[in-house]
């Protein structure tokens, strides 16, 4: 009976470690104790951020791409490939967003001045106005989250994964 109390007090990784250790002896399920708790981390703040992006109306790539756009200064607008080059997303994806941002009356899209073919996307005044707010209610939801940790816990946490982020980077 001991066994199961011991598994009572691990949490969710620990025990799929201890699982597979009875039953892969052979394989090394350390790296789960580290890469297991990013992915459930990850997905918990993932919920925990989508809350704020549904107040808005926005999903979290549409969120992004108003972010590009507010971080881009005025007139607040770039390419759609730049677009994409800054949320990370493939420019068909990027099309579908904008399209969806556009319906909303949040962005425009216009021909390039310099390239007829291009077109370049801007932020409207009420996609402005929004993306203010939400931003806004976005920091102070991280914030929230990351109060979870002491400063020293969060400033170690934030190096040791810009670390690791720039040696994975440098693999791709």
């Amino acid at each position: 009976m001991r066994g199961m109390d011991d598994q009572h007090s691990l949490d969710h990784v620990a025990r799929i470690q201890a699982d597979w250790r009875r039953e892969r002896p052979d394989v090394d399920v350390s790296p789960q104790g580290v890469i297991g708790r990013l992915h459930r981390l990850a997905g918990r703040l993932t919920g925990e951020l989508c809350r704020v992006y549904d107040r808005y109306g926005l999903t979290e790539g549409e969120f992004d791409v108003l972010c590009a756009l507010r971080r881009a200064g005025e007139p607040y607008e770039r390419a759609p490939s730049e677009l994409a080059a800054h949320t990370m997303v493939t420019t068909g994806a990027m099309t579908k967003r904008i399209d969806r941002l556009e319906q909303a009356g949040l962005v425009t899209r216009r021909r390039s001045d310099g390239d007829q073919r291009g077109r370049i996307v801007a932020l409207t005044a009420a996609g402005r106005d929004l993306i203010d707010q939400a931003f806004g209610d976005h920091m102070r939801n991280e914030r929230r989250l990351l109060d979870l940790l002491t400063e020293e816990e969060a400033r170690t946490l934030e190096s040791l994964l810009t670390t690791w982020l720039a040696r994975v980077d440098t693999r791709e």
